[in-house]
């Protein structure tokens, strides 16, 4: 019955759909520091425009900015969401499945839950929620070894190595394994450093992970449990945030908030302050709000849910805090609405073109409600002094065909230990290898 009530809505949202014009802007005024932002729209039923998962063909690849391929490196994996790279060059790729979803309230919600699995599935057999090691040993791109790394885990997410403890984010906690260089399995059993807020909602329940340069705190990113609120304020307890954890006892605070959906934690090397990736909210039209980048401040206040893009006040959200909306950061760099980053990675090789130097690659995941479908790729934005200093550029697309059918959809990005840059396909169940067509320095 739900099933034949989700099509229905569905049908309905998109028929309304496609015999109307959504409004939709050029994406492009929409990234940068000053993004353009337009009047609020609001919907009983949000516009929906899927791209339905087909899959690649035998031979095909993304499409590459010039002075780069692009080949498969890993294939036949279920939803490879994010990468971490081991100091040795292994790569680890985590695999993952959603964990169960929230209880279903309004119509909406039974529309949203079809909406997600068909336009994330990549297909459901085989296993998942666990990590899969790469070890490629002479670096042409060819792994020797695919293996079983840690198998059974909990919808996981990032990962993080500090000496010889190995931390995993799953959805409900950080975990910390024993590792040695070299090992290709860890079958000891992790010891949980600290629950994270999971269930029973659990909306956004990637937790991305990184460790801090001195190696005394993890950082996670905790998503909000909502688009704005609908579960109530009580459901977003310690969530849309991003907590610093101390390694030592796990003893954990909140280090920044409002920040709706926050993934791909990174340090950016030159200054070594945190960024991440922030998934905006929905249902305001097609062209808000934008998805952004932003260096993070400890103990700031990014909006959520109360306003948008610093003091834009979002009117559906009762009863009104006027004075969190004072305090509300600026994002950095927006990166266009809807375009769902997830992954981000600082570049600090020189193995690919110069013009890839000194700045980030963001994972796109790409949209679902908008007539125009934004993201489906990984792009490129420049940093100077620290800061983004021009327009973003299309690295890698292709993802999506002539008849706006997804091959795949870019989640997590890594720079490897050769410098070519590996993108995490959850949809196409690929890990893909970027490398400069004239190899330059392949030393980090």
């Amino acid at each position: 019955m739900r099933s034949m009530l989700a099509r229905a809505l569905l049908c309905s949202s998109l028929l309304c759909l496609a015999g109307c014009d959504d409004g939709s802007g050029d994406p492009k005024a929409q990234v940068g520091p000053n993004p353009t932002l337009p009047d609020i729209q609001q919907y009983l039923l949000p516009p929906i425009h899927i791209a339905r998962i087909i899959g690649w063909k035998k031979d095909e690849t993304p499409t590459v900015a010039q002075g780069l391929q692009a080949k498969a490196f890993a294939t036949g994996l279920q939803h490879p969401r994010s990468l971490y790279v081991l100091p040795n060059g292994d790569v680890l790729v985590v695999e993952s499945k959603a964990p169960k979803g929230a209880p279903i309230k309004r119509p909406k919600e039974i529309v949203m839950g079809f909406v997600e699995s068909w336009a994330t599935s990549g297909g459901d057999s085989g296993p998942s929620n666990r990590i899969t090691l790469l070890r490629d040993s002479n670096g042409d791109g060819v792994p020797e070894t695919q293996s079983v790394f840690l198998d059974h885990l909990n919808s996981p997410f990032g990962v993080a190595l500090v000496g010889n403890d190995l931390y995993l984010a799953n959805t409900d906690a950080i975990v910390r394994y024993p590792y040695t260089e070299g090992d290709t399995k860890i079958t000891a059993p992790g010891t949980v450093l600290t629950q994270l807020p999971g269930e029973p909602i659990n909306h956004h329940w990637t937790k991305s992970l990184v460790a801090s340069p001195d190696g005394s705190k993890l950082y996670v990113g905790v998503g909000s449990n909502s688009n704005i609120t609908e579960n109530g304020m009580e459901a977003e307890h310690n969530r849309a945030a991003i907590l610093e954890v101390d390694r030592a006892s796990g003893r954990w605070r909140i280090f920044a908030s409002g920040l709706r959906n926050p993934n791909g934690l990174s340090f950016e090397p030159q200054t070594g302050a945190l960024w991440t990736v922030v998934n905006e909210r929905d249902e305001l039209g097609p062209d808000l709000v934008p998805d952004y980048m932003t260096s993070v401040k400890d103990g700031g206040f990014y909006g959520w849910p109360y306003s948008y893009y610093g003091q834009h006040v979002d009117p559906r959200v009762k009863p009104e805090r006027p004075d969190l909306v004072a305090k509300a950061i600026v994002p950095d760099y927006a990166l266009s609405s809807h375009v769902a980053p997830l992954g981000l990675a600082f570049n600090t090789s020189n193995s690919l073109p110069s013009a890839y130097r000194g700045g980030a690659f963001v994972g796109e995941h790409g949209s679902w409600n908008r007539q125009v479908l934004n993201g489906y790729k990984v792009v490129f934005v420049p940093f100077s002094d620290g800061k983004p200093s021009g327009p973003a550029q299309d690295v890698i697309t292709g993802f999506l065909n002539n008849d706006n059918q997804a091959r795949g959809r870019p989640v997590g990005v890594a720079i490897d230990k050769t410098g070519a840059l590996l993108v995490a396909d959850d949809s196409g169940n690929t890990v893909w290898r970027v490398t400069a067509t004239h190899p330059q320095v392949t030393q980090r």
